[in-house]
């Protein structure tokens, strides 16, 4: 079956369906700084940066990480200690060092330039199918299949009106119907101006997606502990896992929490060492692999 014939047609058609997005896009239209720039590279860090986290808090980090990292090569070069402590407010740490890995990578294999190509971008550290098709679209401005929560809330509040649990697969066939040949970018930006504006005026479009997940309260949670232990070994560069265990549980009953048992701590290095925020080396965590007094 083609997209076209997937296509409701107790809706909009899809020549309605464009209009009325670009009508809506133009009405609601976001002036952010990553938009309309011919450095790919800063495309990038947006859409990563914009993976999960709301776009109020990105516009007040994205300038600033561009102007400290404003290449991949400066990126790649950069400590990862520095890396993370301007990714401090954002979230989701990790996703600041898949960035710098795949900075690094582009450095070493594509000469500080990302690779144009959506098999190559997918296979970079941290970039997933929404990240490239977005890089496609709106660094190259080509074609591409981009859905992500603004773009889902769209399809499924013009074309799924009446249904529930709607799949990404009836989804992604209609998206690429939609998206033109020419200029894809300022199309993109009117789905994703057009979804945001629905998700702030109506009940959230997306909860009637099939990959709607309720984000668990961060406070109290493993992935505040993760961060705030960062937080922590990042303040001094290094600090003995006794020092760093204290301080987390001055953290934890600041918060009108009791303190972690140890199994609970030694749990949370492990996974944090494992996956390159820091290392042990002999009992001090340090950022780097640099052990300094602590």
């Amino acid at each position: 079956m083609s997209a076209q014939d997937m296509w409701p047609s107790c809706v909009l058609t899809p020549d309605q369906f464009a209009e009325r997005v670009l009508e809506q896009g133009e009405a609601h239209f976001r002036e952010l700084p990553w938009r309309f720039i011919d450095d790919a590279y800063g495309v990038l860090v947006s859409e990563v940066m914009l993976q999960q986290t709301q776009v109020p808090r990105v516009l007040a980090r994205w300038p600033r990480f561009m102007r400290v990292f404003p290449s991949i090569d400066a990126l790649a070069a950069a400590a990862t200690s520095d890396v993370l402590a301007e990714w401090q407010g954002l979230g989701y740490n990790r996703r600041a060092l898949a960035l710098k890995r795949a900075a690094e990578l582009c450095a070493a294999n594509y000469a500080g330039k990302l690779p144009e190509s959506y098999e190559e971008l997918l296979a970079l550290p941290g970039v997933g199918p929404a990240t490239a098709a977005g890089v496609i679209a709106f660094a190259f401005n080509r074609p591409s299949v981009y859905v992500e929560t603004n773009v889902r809330a769209v399809f499924l509040h013009e074309v799924f009106p009446d249904r529930d649990q709607v799949p990404d697969r009836e989804i992604a066939p209609l998206v690429k119907l939609t998206c033109p040949t020419h200029d894809p970018r300022r199309w993109y930006y009117a789905l994703l101006d057009y979804g945001a504006h629905l998700k702030a005026t109506l009940p959230n479009p997306s909860r009637r997606s099939a990959h709607y997940a309720k984000q668990s309260a961060f406070e109290g949670s493993r992935r505040q502990k993760r961060a705030e232990l960062v937080r922590i070994v990042l303040a001094g560069e290094s600090v003995s896992r006794a020092k760093a265990a204290a301080a987390l549980d001055e953290f934890e009953r600041s918060h009108g929490r009791g303190p972690l048992h140890p199994d609970h701590f030694e749990s949370l290095v492990a996974d944090l060492t494992a996956e390159g925020f820091f290392a042990d080396e002999g009992g001090v965590l340090c950022v780097d692999g640099t052990e300094s007094e602590g």
